[in-house]
């Protein structure tokens, strides 16, 4: 039997890796969408083409949505330095409004057109930066959307929104990526990689996944700057 289709989000970084995977070993069809979205900087997408060919995927589409315009984020405004002081109390700066609504909603558009029924997203409540739109409660919330908003939906073929990382620490995401032959050399977390795609190795992605190396107990593979 034909494996079944589902849209995955990539951004390159660690997690979506991961992400890409699990839907992977669990036998579905990967269609990865990655995002254009105004962020500082492409290396991430660079990092996105690079994991999609080796985990090999059926097909990476990169769509280009300038929500940076807006501003309001230091991962889309340059004007609002990257902090690098720690992860701190309360939403940080580099939150994107509605960043990952946006991005599910595309997902969500491209998984109906190819009669896809599942959708996979990297997001983490454990080890992250405090973002609204990476709680359970969200992607709940966005699943009822759904099956609410589509088609697909209304005529009984339900959707689902997996989100396979959600309560897993970021050594346990390692672990479980390294398990399934995830190369992790391929992605770029940071907020503020240069166009080589080397890190900063001081804003909270990169502490959270430096930290995360080191309690899993294997090798940090990323390029520092």
């Amino acid at each position: 039997m034909a494996a079944k289709p589902a849209v995955v989000l990539l951004s390159g970084g660690l997690d979506s890796a991961t992400c890409l995977a699990i839907a992977k070993s669990e036998g579905f069809a990967c269609h990865c969408l990655s995002v254009d979205y105004g962020q500082r900087h492409h290396a991430e997408l660079a990092a996105a083409s690079r994991v999609a060919a080796a985990l090999g995927v059926v097909e990476h589409r990169i769509v280009h949505l300038d929500i940076g315009q807006f501003g309001g984020s230091a991962l889309t405004d340059p004007s609002i330095p990257v902090p690098t002081e720690g992860v701190g109390d309360g939403i940080p700066v580099t939150y994107v409004p509605a960043r990952n609504t946006i991005m599910l909603a595309l997902a969500l558009g491209w998984a109906e057109i190819l009669g896809a029924q599942d959708i996979f997203v990297g997001v983490n409540a454990v080890d992250y930066s405090g973002y609204p739109d990476c709680r359970p409660e969200f992607i709940r919330a966005f699943e009822r959307l759904a099956n609410l908003a589509t088609k697909a939906g209304v005529e009984g073929h339900a959707l689902h929104v997996h989100a396979p990382l959600i309560d897993l620490s970021k050594a346990e995401i390692i672990r479980r990526g390294t398990a399934l032959g995830v190369d992790y050399a391929l992605t770029v977390s940071c907020y503020q990689a240069d166009a080589a795609g080397r890190a900063c190795g001081l804003c909270d992605s990169c502490r959270l996944r430096r930290e995360g190396f080191a309690t899993a107990g294997l090798p940090d593979p990323t390029r520092y700057r």
